[in-house]
């Protein structure tokens, strides 16, 4: 009997057809999905720290119980920290609404002195504090609401770290390669696990030098401002500028225009060295985003994947860019989704 052969424009409807039915699923699913997205990053980053007491003898069962302590209680902290902080802030935005409008007022009347009328409606609508604190509560309560499933994913976490060593091997057995010959499955997997080390890395450093220069010059809520700088890190040009919104607004109400210029000078700094310098020496200039790309995957994880999705929209999209640039007949999707740089070389 002989093979019906489909055109290719019904060979197209069926592919997108699929892809729409795949996305649907996955929306559908994403109270079970985001939690097991949420422990593969964990366990990829942890991965490194597994191995580095690995090899200094330490069993591994002993390795991934530090690990997992570690991550608690740091996250327990943190939680603490943050929550308080919101709180706090929640309680004291009239106050700060009431100073940012005294402020204002003799702003606008300098302005008009200038012959340059702007009302003072105008002026306290365009910077509310408010609107920008619930910004943070968006991003901190979808996190949180995903932490209710904290006891899975730390499980979930366990069981892939454990598993960790002989998931290469299973890779390549499931996709007809016992003899271990696909080198792309190899590349493919230590670039994502660089990716993802280097990444939470430059992060955390990012956060951790703007809350400290933040303590420094004595900005309320410091410890928050640093955790949302880490979190949006991941988002490279977009993620910067919205986690520097509420921490500028508050340097005007608390310290002045002059110095909430300075602390967006120190925003400016500290993402374009990170961005700029040390992320290209660690993982290669070659492996960034457009600015496109990364604009259109905030959009679309986080129509998927809700606030989770937002924040872990470029290393999604990071992960699928590698995945294509490993295979000869992707590798033109890959390009596309590269920077300027990457498509000048």
């Amino acid at each position: 009997m002989p093979k019906t052969q489909l055109s290719p424009s019904l060979k197209t409807a069926l592919m997108l057809a699929s892809v729409v039915i795949i996305l649907a699923g996955i929306k559908t699913a994403s109270p079970v999905i985001v939690p097991f997205i949420l422990s593969v990053f964990i366990a990829i980053i942890c991965n490194p720290a597994l191995n580095w007491l690995t090899t200094r003898r330490v069993p591994k069962g002993v390795a991934i119980g530090l690990i997992i302590s570690f991550v608690v209680l740091a996250g327990m902290w943190l939680a603490n920290l943050v929550g308080k902080a919101v709180n706090d802030f929640s309680s004291q935005l009239p106050a700060y609404q009431a100073q940012l409008t005294e402020r204002f007022g003799g702003l606008s009347n300098q302005l008009a002195e200038y012959n340059f009328p702007v009302e003072l409606n105008q002026l306290t609508e365009y910077f509310d504090p408010g609107a920008a604190m619930n910004v943070v509560t968006m991003i901190v309560g979808g996190f949180g609401g995903v932490m209710a499933n904290l006891f899975l994913i730390l499980l979930t976490v366990i069981f892939m770290l454990t598993e960790a060593s002989s998931f290469p091997k299973k890779l390549h057995v499931a996709l007809d390669d016992a003899d271990m010959r696909m080198a792309q499955i190899d590349q493919f997997l230590l670039s994502v696990n660089q990716y993802l080390a280097i990444k939470t890395m430059v992060s955390m450093a990012t956060g951790t030098i703007i809350g400290l220069v933040l303590w420094a010059i004595g900005l309320d809520y410091w410890v928050l401002w640093g955790v949302l700088a880490f979190l949006l890190n991941y988002i490279p040009n977009i993620g910067s500028i919205i986690a520097a919104v509420p921490a500028v607004l508050l340097a005007v109400i608390q310290l002045g225009i002059g110095w909430a210029g300075g602390v967006v000078a120190l925003y400016l700094v500290v993402n374009v060295v990170m961005g700029n310098a040390v992320e290209p020496r660690f993982l290669g200039k070659g492996l960034g985003l457009s600015t496109l790309v990364v604009f259109l995957s905030l959009i679309f994880w986080g129509w998927l994947l809700g606030t989770v999705g937002m924040l872990l929209s470029v290393p999604l999209t990071m992960i699928l860019k590698i995945g294509l640039e490993s295979n000869n007949s992707t590798r033109w999707l890959a390009l596309l989704l590269g920077g300027e740089e990457q498509s000048a070389s």
